[in-house]
């Protein structure tokens, strides 16, 4: 049917309708048409309110999409550097398969070389293929020797000594003088083997006071109050709080530092253990506080070296050369990926920006050989690099929280490509810090401020012995022998210098 067709038949119905029919139609049709157009308006203002909604909540997920990756990616690093794991997000998942090559074989029960204590004899009494009795028959000229390492059977037995003062009488100052002892400290029961082996415990192996009596009552049937193990902890670390400044001294004169700090409990409050450290020094502190009161404390205004930190605002403060942890970084980036997959520009933001930080690890390396025109040439082109890449056109959500970050600590990210030795991430802060976490999983932290100080000086001692390869039990009993003799612990310098003047003597 045409449309003039359509036309000529409306026309002709219209025309056969009465005047007063065909007014009260058109009624009808206005009333329907104000009813209609109410109800379009009415379902506009609805779906603008949904959309409005719709939005509101694509927005208040994505925040808290990011919000937990941001949790994630905050956790500690691993000794292996990041950026050193191939593809983006690649977190142990969708690893390759092995082609079925054999596993390497074991070193096994390697021989012994230590001297021999003790001789035991052992001989057969019985067949062990048909049961017949052998104690009578004369033993075979051919035998085997095994070496076996063990300790004393349990429980052992412990020493109490009693110890005879003889005195002297002096007649040039005229004053009796008593002798003392180094088996233990002044005006305590508990001898010098037990508190350094309770030192031991309570740092190195991270046992809370209750195990530790436990352990002494169990293995050595002594028994030790938690308190009094408690009050004898606190007094061997003030007695060592000489070493604890010869150590803070070494660290503020070091060339590289590297500071971490985690969360930590006294009293049941909300404090923070930090550490300042090197690959020779390492100083813990647990204080109340996160800022950079903290740190000007320990390190002072100015610091004549390079730190590497997590990005903290605290350590901005400090006037150094610093170096941001880019394993934070890159491991924030990949964790943005995974929780979305589909933004294509944050996995070409990640492997630019890797590659970025490679070169200056390669540009590092190599400054003695090129010389000094062609590295600063270089490092020129890699600044510029990276303000390009900052520089990302039209940038998603995703992309622009992470060029945020990034551009927030763009003063800080190349610093290592100048200085020999220095690393761009903070994997050795983790691991200094480590030790701390692994105590507070255990122990919850400290329960008075007397015992966290104790704990900071004691670990500061432990971790430095065992940076520079000195046997922290060793060295422990030494100086507090020292310390009974002359009222000064032994430093570790000294220690160092005794030690090899004994080995060139041997």
């Amino acid at each position: 049917m045409s449309i003039q067709s359509i036309i000529s038949s409306t026309l002709a119905f219209f025309g056969s309708l009465s005047k007063r029919k065909l007014v009260s139609l058109i009624d009808v049709l206005r009333k329907q048409y104000v009813g209609l157009s109410k109800e379009f308006e009415e379902l506009e203002k609805k779906n603008r309110k949904l959309e409005e909604e719709n939005r509101r909540l694509k927005k208040k997920g994505f925040n808290e999409q990011v919000k937990q990756v941001n949790k994630k990616s905050n956790q500690p690093s691993s000794k292996q550097p990041e950026w050193e794991q191939k593809g983006v997000g690649n977190d142990g998942l969708d690893k390759k398969k092995g082609r079925g090559k054999a596993g390497r074989k074991g070193a096994g029960n390697t021989p012994k070389n230590k001297a021999i204590t003790k001789h035991e004899t052992v001989e057969v009494k019985k067949c062990d293929n048909c049961g017949t009795d052998l104690s009578e028959k004369v033993a075979l000229p051919s035998t085997n020797t095994r070496i076996i390492d063990d300790i004393p059977s349990m429980p052992m037995k412990v020493e109490v000594i009693a110890v005879l003062l003889k005195k002297k009488y002096c007649t040039n100052c005229k004053r009796v003088t008593t002798p003392k002892t180094d088996l233990a400290l002044p005006k305590a029961d508990i001898g010098l083997n037990t508190t350094v082996h309770l030192v031991y415990l309570w740092i190195s192996m991270c046992l809370p006071f209750t195990r530790i009596t436990a352990y002494f009552n169990g293995i050595f049937s002594q028994v030790i109050s938690t308190a009094g193990l408690c009050s004898h902890v606190i007094r061997v670390a003030q007695i060592m709080k000489p070493i604890y400044e010869e150590i803070l001294e070494g660290v503020r004169n070091g060339s590289i530092l590297h500071a971490d700090e985690t969360g930590w409990r006294v009293a049941g409050k909300n404090w923070w253990l930090w550490v300042f450290g090197n690959h020779e020094s390492a100083i813990y502190t647990i204080d109340k506080s996160r800022g950079k009161d903290v740190v000007q404390r320990i390190l002072g205004e100015f610091f004549n070296g390079v730190i590497i930190v997590d990005g903290w605002s605290a350590y901005l403060h400090l006037g150094c050369e610093q170096q941001s942890c880019m394993a934070h970084l890159l491991r924030k980036i990949r964790k943005l990926h995974l929780a979305f997959p589909k933004l294509r520009s944050v996995f070409s933001f990640y492997v630019k920006f890797r590659k970025i930080l490679r070169d200056g690890e390669r540009l590092q390396v190599q400054r003695n050989k090129i010389g000094g025109v062609v590295f600063d040439r270089r490092l020129k082109k890699l600044h510029q690099r990276l303000d390009y890449l900052l520089k990302w056109k039209n940038p998603n959500d995703v992309l622009s929280i992470i060029i945020k970050q990034t551009k927030r600590q763009r003063p800080r990210i190349l610093t290592f490509v100048e200085h020999a030795g220095v690393p761009c991430h903070n994997n050795f802060g983790e691991y200094l810090i480590r030790i701390g976490v692994l105590k507070r999983k255990v122990s919850f932290g400290s329960k008075s401020k007397k015992g966290a100080e104790a704990y900071a000086i004691l670990l500061s001692i432990y971790t430095t012995c065992k940076l520079r390869g000195i046997p922290f039990q060793t060295f422990m009993k030494q100086s507090l022998q020292h310390y009974i003799q002359t009222g000064k612990p032994m430093l570790i310098q000294e220690y160092s210098l005794r030690k090899k003047q004994f080995t060139l003597a041997a």
